[in-house]
């Protein structure tokens, strides 16, 4: 699949679709906005459900010429929306999703909505504090501009909600192991974070995800 549009989001679907377990039956795009990645995962999982709080970008998402049998846009909010079952996906993704809620409440229910032996994939943004994520931050320009020219620019769907980042880079690492024990963090070049977690297949602690 052809791309419409390049950014930073778009840039890490790679990422995303490579974590989609083999024979992967239900999957989840919280936040799908207009629905790129939740068609790219319908290659790749038997059903795929995406879902925004933005009627905008549901409208969108349902107007696109070629949408596939196997996937179904809601207009719902992910922590709230009783309609979104809990432990029924066998993948989640959540991409520049999680910084538009309280991180804690944003992760504990993505994985709740993971099955138990699913996966969770987050992918983050985060603000700089230290000299060390200003540095690291300044390696990643000459990067998004040689990517941006490759695609002819970095733009995406108009009217996409936007919200600012408030928690550090190392604030958001920590937290993500507390919250998914075990999970892998990796900080990528393009200024976004990716979590991937396994959600044991037994039984959950008490009060955990």
């Amino acid at each position: 699949m052809l791309d419409p549009y390049w950014n930073h989001n778009v840039h890490h679907h790679p990422e995303v679709l490579d974590a989609v377990p083999d024979g992967c039956g239900k999957a989840l795009d919280a936040g799908c906005g207009d629905g790129l990645l939740t068609r790219k995962l319908a290659v790749r999982a038997a059903s795929v459900t995406g879902v925004d709080r933005s009627p905008e970008m549901i409208e969108l998402a349902r107007e696109y010429a070629r949408v596939p049998g196997n996937v179904t846009y809601l207009k719902a909010d992910f922590l709230a929306d009783g309609s979104l079952p809990e432990g029924a996906y066998d993948f989640v993704s959540a991409v520049a999703v999680v910084h538009h809620a309280p991180f804690e409440e944003a992760v504990t229910r993505l994985a709740r909505l993971t099955a138990p032996g699913g996966r969770l994939v987050i992918v983050g943004m985060a603000t700089n504090r230290t000299v060390l994520d200003w540095v690291v931050s300044a390696c990643g320009v000459p990067a998004s501009q040689w990517y941006a020219r490759r695609h002819g620019g970095k733009r995406g769907p108009a009217g996409m909600p936007m919200e600012d980042v408030h928690m550090s880079w190392g604030e958001i690492r920590q937290e993500a192991h507390r919250l998914l024990p075990g999970c892998d963090f990796r900080r990528t070049l393009l200024w976004r974070y990716v979590v991937v977690w396994d959600k044991p297949a037994g039984r959950p602690r008490e009060g955990g995800p």
